[in-house]
Order: structure tokens, then sequence, then C-alpha cells
């Protein structure tokens, strides 16, 4: 948080901006932008929440959760800190109302969810996701949930509370927790799709096992299944699935105990993105566990793929064989290759998986447990008359379902991409970008505040050097979808009972995927459960706070693998600012020298008064270069300047931490 404290960090190199200048336009939309999303998030407050926290609202839990997930990385990027007091409030309240105690906000209980009646389950325990819903204790949604909880340790590591939180989550999935036996150390795998504080779901009941199986939700009225597979399948052991089957209570028993044994007795590849809430337990403390756990799960995948002939199998048996339950079927589980949440839900926790082995180790050999998928799909794929390139999505029992052949989003590519930075990775890039027909990939395209993908598109064409007004304009276009959401909120005149009444899920108006691309140069963290991505971050060394100082605007301009090129820009004409950078969203990344300009008046001998009738006053430039050897250097702005950086770098070579660049070498969180 701020303090008046100094910043006294031995050895630190420090530069200074000499260059006065006009302030480019994407640096003046960068910080309305912020300021404006401030705004907005204290008007959704006041509007659609109680005092004490919680949101006048009634849905899942998770979505409770991402109504205020990245306040906290907006904060870390340079807004008020107002927003890390509301985010906490936020996630404490929606804690406090899932909580499994008795009598807990029962007023509130039966709502709609559009026409669909439905309930609230309390269905926290010990703070985190329990067995009352155990739809939401799978890993696309608890790594949604997750979200706000990450950036925590981003905005303010020293919260003792969230510590020792983060310590009692992961131990929930390492083995550490007896009241959660999710983990199975001989066999490193999960022991269930669905898992929680307490423990693996193994016992489902009926109307559970027919929304899994087909669809919907069997206990809404007028509900019509669908053939079996939208959610899971029993196949091959269950090839077809009689009409109307649960109303034989002697065959819905059976299909209920296959559902248990087939479908819920192992593991899920969707549950690599628990290695996202074990390395933010490492962030905070160091410890060698967490990291130990982190690569003996993913190294037990990438062996499944070896086993699988290449492909990651969607469920694995309680021993650790694919398809163990399913004569060998390696697709089939909940979410997985047989449905159309498949490819989605598998290849975030891909990409959360290999991103946090490579920042925990420095070893980019990780990185092929989500390369070899990507490459995988492209091998499987097929390009149309037209030159549009079509990969498979779904798998049936005749092989890749060509009816579902689409194009392949570019999500994962740009944050396997920014993880190597390597050629190799670059290409599979390229060759998504020669086999689109159909997209201008120039265009600057928003995506819901969620899972976002189509602003990368733009933001690789910029550092490729095709769309060099790239920066302005996406700003610009944030900017206004902000101000068309300020102005939503200030138009409804709803009161408090009516938006109970009307039960909207509250809109989130704080945007951070294009700041994070802009600033951080970075794609946006894997929203179902990743961690900060960033090539570089800012601390403000006035008011010893992460972020920005005020008035203060920053550009990743250039990105390479072994450097940065960095833009500053101080707005204020009348104060001094002074920042930090730092290499990598945790300091995994360390700096090897610093190349930039001085500009000072030239000397032409002319007096004073001669001097300042030019139009244009004569200046001298002179290149410096500055060999650095650490995580971070530090900048002063005098008012009106501005400083572009090209900054060498060495990528993971450093030990990961939340701790911020004055902390030295342990986060001085109390109460431990």
């Amino acid at each position: 948080m701020t303090t008046t404290q100094s910043v006294s960090i031995p050895g630190l190199i420090d530069i200074k901006a000499t260059e006065v200048k006009a302030p480019p336009a994407w640096a003046v939309m960068e910080r309305q932008l912020i300021t404006l999303m401030e705004e907005s998030a204290h008007i959704v407050v006041r509007k659609y929440a109680e005092r004490g926290g919680t949101w006048l609202w009634s849905d899942d839990l998770d979505d409770y959760y991402e109504r205020s997930h990245n306040w906290c990385l907006l904060y870390a990027m340079g807004a008020d800190e107002s927003l890390v007091d509301m985010a906490l409030e936020k996630w404490n309240a929606t804690t406090r109302l899932f909580d499994d105690r008795a009598k807990n906000r029962a007023n509130s209980l039966d709502y709609y969810h559009g026409t669909t009646p439905n309930k609230l389950k309390h269905n926290i325990h010990n703070e985190y996701y329990s067995l009352a819903n155990p739809g939401d204790a799978e890993w696309h949604h608890m790594g949604e949930g997750n979200m706000a909880f990450y950036d925590f340790g981003v905005a303010d590591p020293t919260i003792s509370e969230n510590v020792r939180r983060a310590r009692r989550f992961a131990a929930m999935f390492i083995g550490e927790d007896p009241e959660a036996p999710n983990w199975d150390p001989k066999h490193k795998l999960i022991r269930s799709p669905m898992n929680s504080s307490q423990g693996p779901w193994h016992d489902a009941e009926l109307h559970e096992v027919m929304s899994y199986l087909q669809g919907g939700q069997a206990s809404a009225p007028g509900w019509t299944p669908k053939p079996m597979g939208p959610r899971a399948s029993l196949y091959p052991v269950v090839k077809e699935l009689e009409p109307n089957w649960w109303e034989d209570p002697k065959r819905a028993d059976e299909i209920v105990r296959l559902f248990d044994k087939v479908v819920l007795n192992g593991d899920s590849a969707a549950n690599l993105a628990a290695t996202g809430l074990v390395t933010n337990a490492y962030l905070y403390t160091g410890e060698e566990k967490y990291k130990r756990w982190v690569l003996e799960y993913v190294e037990a995948w990438m062996d499944r793929i070896r086993q699988n002939n290449g492909i990651v199998p969607d469920n694995i048996g309680p021993t650790g064989k694919p398809g163990e339950n399913r004569d060998g079927v390696w697709w089939g589980g909940v979410y997985g290759w047989n449905t159309g949440y498949g490819y989605s839900h598998i290849f975030h926790s891909l990409a959360v998986a290999s991103e946090c082995a490579l920042l925990l180790t420095g070893d980019f050999g990780y990185l092929e447990l989500l390369r070899s998928q990507i490459k995988m799909l492209l091998d499987n794929s097929f390009t149309r008359e037209d030159g549009h390139l079509l990969a498979p999505v779904r798998v049936t029992p005749e092989g890749w379902d060509k009816a579902t052949f689409a194009p392949l989003r570019i999500y994962e590519p740009v944050h396997l991409y920014h993880a190597s930075m390597s050629k190799e990775d670059y290409e599979i890039i390229a060759r998504l970008r020669e086999g689109d027909r159909e997209r201008d990939w120039n265009e600057e395209q928003l995506d819901p505040p969620r899972a976002a993908w189509n602003s990368e598109y733009s933001r690789f064409q910029y550092y490729d050097g095709k769309n060099p007004n790239w920066p302005e304009k996406i700003l610009r276009a944030e900017y206004q979808r902000v101000l068309d959401t300020h102005h939503r909120i200030e138009a409804d005149t709803s009161d408090v009972w009516q938006v109970i009444a009307d039960n909207q899920e509250p809109v989130n108006p704080v945007f951070t995927n294009v700041l994070t691309q802009v600033m951080l140069g970075s794609p946006r963290s894997m929203y179902h459960g990743g961690l900060l991505r960033a090539t570089v971050r800012y601390y403000d060394s006035d008011r010893v706070r992460p972020g920005l100082p005020l008035d203060v605007a920053a550009l990743v301009d250039r990105l390479a693998p072994d450097g940065v090129g960095i833009q500053l820009v101080n707005l204020s004409r009348r104060e001094t600012r002074n920042l930090i950078v730092q290499a990598g969203a945790f300091g995994e990344h360390q700096f090897t020298d610093l190349r930039f300009q001085e500009e000072h008046p030239a000397d032409t001998g002319e007096s004073a008064g001669q001097w300042l009738r030019r139009q244009e006053w004569p200046r001298t430039r002179t290149d410096r270069v500055v060999p650095l050897d650490s995580k971070y250097f530090a900048v002063e702005l005098p008012p009106s300047t501005s400083i572009r950086v090209e900054a060498g770098m060495k990528r993971f070579v450093n030990d990961p931490s939340y701790a911020f660049p004055w902390h030295g070498d342990k986060i001085p969180a109390p109460f431990q």
C-alpha cells in the first residue's frame, strides 16, 4: 500500500529523462482510461452492492468473485488504492455469503437465472469451493473465481490473511489437508474432475448425472435431454442412452454408479489449472514444496501425452492410465474432447501449467506441454479451397469431427510465444495469420471483460511491424467502451429493491486487457486460473507502492528474446515523478544494460535573448549505454519529459516472488 517512507534499494541504477516534448496521444488516452475506470468502479459499488460488500444479486459463486476480479490489477498499474480496499471488501463479503454455516442470507436463496428457477448454494467451506455445488468445483470455474485472489498478491503481498489463505488453499491440492484428499501422491493425479475443500466429487445424484450426460438442468421445468455428451460421456461403456432411462429405478441406479466410476473417478486435463493456485503459494513463500508439486504434476501430464500418442487425454483413471475407466478411450471426460467445451477448457489449463512450470524453473522445455498440443491440432487441420485454415476441436467415435473444425484461436499461441519468444512459436502464429481469410488482423477488436483474445491479433501485428498506430487506436477503442459502460451505469435509475428483483449481473467497468498489452508488454492472464504475465512492471518510488506514478504513462514498444523497448512519459507540467521498472511480473527476468538518449540545449554561442527567439531550439542528443545486472532500474521524469529505453534482458533467470523491490529477500507479512 501507499506509504510516506522513501525507497532504499542498494545498488539501484537511476537514469533521468531529459527530452521535453508534447505527450503522444496514446499517453494521454492511457491516463484518462485509468481515471475513468477508477470512477466507474466506485459508482458500481454504490449502486449494486450493500455497504458490507455483498452484491445485490444471486448467481454462482465464481461469478460473484469475477465482478471485481481485476480491480487489484488496475491498482497495480497505477490506479487509486481504494480499488484494493473495494476488491478485498467484495472478496471477503462473497466468501462470507457463500459460507456453509447455517442461516446465511436465507431470504435470497431462490432466484431466476433467465427463465430458469435457481437456488443460491452455500458452497464455500474453509473459505474455498466445496461440494455443495459440484459444478463450481472444477477448474474452469474455480480458475475464473481465483483470478481476484491471485491479484491480491500483485497489489499487496503483505496482507497476512491472504498469505495464510494461499498456504491453506494450496494444501488442499498437494496432499497436506486431510479434509480435502484431492491428491494421489503415488500416481501423481488429482482424484476427480471436481475437487474441493472437501475433497474429490465421487458421489453424484441422479439429476446431476442427467445434466452432465444430456445437457441443461435436468431439475428445471421443461428440461429437454440431448444425445449423450454435452458435458460428459460414458462411451464406450455405454454407447447410447435409451430414452427416459431415468424413469427405470434399476437403470437409473446403474447409470449413476457408472457415472461415478467412469467419469468422476480419476484425473482431468483441466485440473492442470491447479498449478496456478499452488504457484500462487510459492510466490508468497518461496517454499520448495510448492515448486516440487507443480513440476511433478506437469511432468506426469507430459508423460500421459506421450503414452497417448501425442494427444492430451481428457480422462485419466485412478492408477494414472489414459482412458483407464473406459477401455482405453482417451476422450469422453467432463468438459473433454467430445464436448463443445473441451478444446477451450483443456487448452486454458495447458497454458496455465506451462507458464507456471517455466516461471518456477526457467526451463523452456515445459512449454512443450502446450506447444505439442497446438502443433497436434495444426497437424490434423485442413485448408479450405479459399486458403482458410481450420483445425479440429472435437472428437467422436469416428475420429475428429469434421463438422466442428474451426479456426485455431490465437489465445494460447500468443501466450506460448510471449513465454518463449522463439522463432518456432512465432512461425505458429504466422501460419495462423497466413491461413486466416476472414479476419483483418490490424482491426481493433475488443472482447468481453473476462475470457478475451480478439485484441491479441492487432497486438501481434504491432510488434511484428505491421500495425504502427496500434497503441493509440486500441486505447481509444477501450476508452470508448469504458465510457459507454460508465454512462449505462449512470443512466440506471433502479432502486435497491428493483436491482434485487431484476437480478442482473452487475457490470464490471474495469477493463485491464488492453492496459496489460500496452503497459506491461504481454497478453492478459489466462483468464481461467492464470497468473499475471508481464514483460515489465512499474513501481512508484515516491509513494512507495506498485503502479505508475501519477501523470505517468508507459508503452512497451518492442519485444525481443533478449530485450524490451519502453517509452515513459510524464504528463505533469509541474511535478517530477520517480519510478522503478521491474523485469517481469514477479522479478523473474534480469536487465543486462540500458540504452537511451540524453538531450541538452546546443551551445550556439548566442545570448539568452537570441536563443529564446528561435522558432526551434537547437538540441544535442547523446547516446548512453549503462551496464546493468539487476531486476530493477529507476527513472526520474522531470515535468513534461519523456524517455525511451532499450533494456537488454535475460529471461526467466530469477526466482519469482510477489515481493516488491524494497522488500528485500522476504515479504514482510506479519502473523505467519
